[in-house]
Parts: C-alpha cells; structure tokens; sequence
C-alpha cells in the first residue's frame, strides 16, 4: 500500500513517489510507438534478458524493462519478504510501475515465471492489459493425474536441495537444462551469469515460488488476445502444457516455434520477433 503522503489529492502519485518508483525497478523506458510493451522477465533474469529483442521493436513500439526485486539494478528496498512471498507480490510490482508511469492498455511479454505474473497481472488488473504474449509459460510445473507439466515433484524437490547446498552448482544445472543441448553452450552460460549475478537468497524464494505455484484457475479469466509461443524440446514448458493453456484461455493462440529449449527471446530472438509482430499487427 503506497503511503497516503506520496499521493495527489486526486489518489494519483506525486512526481517525487513516481520517481521513486522508477528508480526502486530500475524502469527503463526507450522507442517510440502508439503501443507499449511491458517486459516481464523470468527467474533470476534482469531487463538485459531483452536485449536481442529490444533493438528492433523499439522502432515501433514504447518499450518498458524493469528489474524484479533481486535483479540488475533493482534497489534492495524493492523487495518485501512478506509481499513477495507470493506471485501475486510481483504482479503489484508490475501495475505499481504502470501507475509510475500514468500508463494503460499495454501488451504485457512474459517469460516463463515472467509468464505468469503476466497473467495474474492480466486478471487482477484488466484495464491496465490490452493483450499477453507469453514466452514458454507454464501455469504450473509439477505433474497431476490429469495434468502433465513436466516435473515430478522428487525431481523439484531435489532440485531445491541442490540450490540450497549449491547455488553455483545449481545455476549451472538448470541453466544447461533450460537451454537444451541444441543450443550453443554459450548461451547456457549467458543464462547462468544471469543467475549467479541475481541475489542469492530472493532467487531462491522466487525459484520456490516458481515451482511449486499453481496459476491454473486464473487462466479462464484472462479475457484479452494472448499469444503462447511454444518451443521444441522444452524441458520446464512441455507442449502438453502450451496445448493446456489454448484449451483454457478464451482468446488464445498459440504458435510451435521452431526454437529448442525455454529461451527463445536468447536462441531464436528473430523467429521470436516475427511472431510478435504479426501477433501486434
């Protein structure tokens, strides 16, 4: 809840909490257009995630990056222990930006964990969100009798123990995983710099948080154009899991891309961009 002191008498932020807003993020705002894209990057990923995608779009739409909590150069009072022990704390984070910037009707781009804050954000705040492009999302990670999204939970489990034990060691790991051995081994290290340079102790929160949370019954009330861009081979988004999301979201599309792996803005950026902007018209 933002202090009734930062606010105008007409319940809108002061320039002074704006600002500070823009600085506790990060927010960077580049190109020119009438639509603005909102960047929601994945776990452990700051805004420098985009950067094969940004050049190009930024010539025709408004771009917004910003950097969670733990990220980049998001401030450390960016982050609340208490509010981030959800997603839906990082969906705050995401329309208290869009309020910073006096912006609505924008075209969220979320990536994996990113993709689900992209849709809670979508539910809770509608008038902020004209559409969704979703990047491998996975509404829940774990397997069920009648869901298959890709982990038994021993395997998550184990997984959180190594990261625990060995946050290097574990970095490597799911770096290596998430980008698949068709894939250069270069981008699996740039991935894990991404990691190994994110705060330690809130990126093992939001990694908890990433595997265990279940954002299946939101999905049905995501209204708007959303566009599911599903990658070959891709071990945290399997194409059970992308055929799930077409069958529940209302005004769903999905696209098999030709990329391997859970990172195709890093692997494929210019099947990426094609995609999008044929989604944007």
């Amino acid at each position: 809840m933002m202090p009734a002191s930062n606010l105008e008498n007409n319940g809108e932020l002061t320039a002074s909490a704006r600002n500070q807003v823009l600085q506790r993020y990060n927010v960077r705002v580049q190109g020119q257009g009438e639509q603005t894209l909102l960047f929601c990057n994945g776990l452990g990923c700051s805004q420098e995630i985009w950067q094969y995608l940004t050049p190009r779009l930024s010539t025709r739409y408004q771009l917004v990056l910003f950097d969670y909590p733990g990220t980049g150069n998001a401030q450390p009072d960016a982050y609340d222990a208490q509010r981030h022990s959800t997603l839906h704390g990082y969906t705050e984070d995401i329309i208290t930006i869009c309020g910073a910037l006096e912006i609505q009707r924008v075209v969220l781009v979320g990536h994996s964990v990113g993709a689900s804050i992209a849709l809670l954000t979508a539910v809770q705040a509608p008038a902020l969100v004209s559409s969704v492009v979703l990047l491998a999302p996975s509404p829940y990670y774990l397997n069920e009798p009648e869901y298959y999204g890709g982990f038994e939970r021993v395997d998550v489990e184990q997984l959180l123990v190594l990261m625990e034990q060995d946050y290097d060691g574990w970095a490597t790991l799911l770096s290596s995983l998430l980008m698949g051995p068709q894939n250069p081994a270069t981008l699996g290290e740039q991935l894990n710099g991404f990691f190994c340079q994110a705060d330690h102790v809130i990126t093992k929160n939001l990694a908890r948080l990433t595997f265990y949370a279940d954002v299946r019954a939101y999905v049905p009330a995501v209204r708007m154009p959303t566009l599911i861009l599903q990658c070959q081979q891709d071990v945290a988004a399997p194409k059970e899991v992308g055929d799930y999301l077409l069958r529940h979201l209302p005004q769903g599309a999905l696209v098999s891309m030709q990329a391997t792996g859970h990172c195709p803005h890093l692997s494929a950026p210019l099947e990426t961009l094609t995609f999008i902007e044929t989604f944007l018209g």
